[in-house]
């Protein structure tokens, strides 16, 4: 072996070693568009709904395991879903934890990338491992006759003995009732649809709800306008995430120790933690109070109502904003799934990942699956490994 050789291989990603040689079924060709195909149910071994960071982690793997599948989803490119976000946006990690198995993230794995980074990284993971990806396709019921689950879709219907729900708990904005008694003359919009400061309005801005993107979005607007966050406060990590002490010790201390190793559902502490977090944001990864008070963002407790035009404040505060931007969540967002899988709130009963009410059921990028991380880029793989190793193994089991 020369010295390039011996390189390349101690580059390779730990799956494509074990997976080496193995012979793959599937041979995508390319992304395609799903209203092209034929209007006779197609059928596959495994149907993945959502082609994010965690659906096609899972298509990497089940390729590797010989697994017919096919990924569908509803956007026009993959990525779409971070291009669609605040221009300003970055993510929580350097880049030498962005990566999914298979591919490393390119550059400088010091550099925190930016959304559109990171969605052109999702759409060259998916052409270089040639995953079977149908975009343009919107899952709009999932149901079960027998044992074939039905996959609905605005392209017509799949047939799959093992579904992959890939898609992320919080899929539709939450809005709080009181947001109907704003005045017509007050602009509205979720963090989900904001992009930059052009589109808020000449005058004072509220932001409510102070997690992460409240805290993000109200850094973004504080240059040019006068900002009010809004909110509980939800903690925030004690270091600056882009120091050099960081980047190079601290941030792999959270992200891959506390957030990744030790806060899980295997532990007292996770667990607690999860409990905590239940309808709550994460600590501020970012942002810290300090910051948000130097660049003269305004805290004020938690919205409890409004009146005569005015939003009122749980400290007794009564505010005029021209704008209102609502950093308060979403909804589950899985109506759509016509299975008794769901909870009282919306969400699925699994446990890490396999529905535990209906079989051939899977979920990948859950809030807290199985750890914090299980929604981060540096965390979904380890998922949807253990997603597609137990959809391999259903699907050789009904062979037998």
């Amino acid at each position: 072996m020369t010295m390039h050789q011996g390189r390349q291989a101690r580059e390779r990603h730990l799956a494509d070693v074990l997976e080496a040689g193995n012979a793959l079924r599937t041979d995508p060709g390319g992304f395609s568009d799903g209203k092209t195909r034929s209007l006779t149910p197609a059928r596959y071994k495994a149907v993945v709904i959502g082609a994010g960071q965690a659906g096609l982690s899972v298509s990497y793997h089940l390729k590797r395991q010989g697994i017919e599948h096919v990924i569908i989803d509803s956007a026009r490119r993959i990525g779409d879903s971070w291009r669609m976000r605040w221009d300003s946006l970055r993510l929580f990690t350097p880049a030498k934890f962005d990566g999914l198995d298979g591919m490393r993230f390119p550059g400088d794995g010091d550099h925190f990338p930016t959304k559109d980074e990171m969605a052109d990284y999702l759409e060259a993971y998916a052409a270089h491992h040639r995953l079977p990806v149908l975009l343009g396709v919107r899952a709009e019921r999932l149901h079960k006759i027998g044992s074939l689950f039905h996959v609905e879709s605005s392209a017509g219907t799949y047939l799959a003995e093992q579904v992959v729900v890939a898609a992320a708990s919080y899929q539709k904005p939450r809005l709080p009732k009181l947001a109907a008694d704003l005045s017509s003359d007050v602009v509205q919009m979720h963090s989900h649809r904001y992009r930059h400061p052009g589109q808020v309005c000449a005058g004072p801005v509220l932001l409510v709800g102070a997690g992460n993107s409240g805290a993000e979005i109200a850094m973004d607007l504080a240059p040019t306008q006068e900002v009010w966050l809004a909110g509980r406060n939800v903690g925030h990590i004690p270091f600056d995430i882009s120091s050099l002490m960081g980047r190079k010790f601290l941030i792999r201390l959270v992200i891959r120790g506390l957030f990744h190793r030790l806060l899980t559902v295997r532990t007292p502490m996770g667990r607690a933690f999860r409990r905590k977090m239940h309808g709550h944001g994460m600590p501020l990864i970012r942002t810290r109070p300090g910051q948000l008070q130097r660049a003269g963002v305004r805290r004020i407790g938690r919205v409890t109502g409004v009146e005569n035009g005015e939003v009122i404040a749980e400290d007794g505060q009564r505010l005029a904003p021209r704008t209102v931007i609502w950093c308060t969540g979403y909804h589950p967002g899985f109506d759509w799934i016509d299975l008794p899988v769901l909870d009282a709130h919306g969400e699925p009963r699994h446990r890490f990942g396999q529905a535990t009410t209906v079989d051939g059921l899977f979920f990948v990028g859950l809030h807290f699956q199985y750890a914090v991380s299980s929604t981060m880029v540096a965390g979904v793989g380890r998922d949807a490994r253990r997603v597609a190793d137990l959809v391999a193994r259903s699907v050789r089991c009904q062979r037998v």
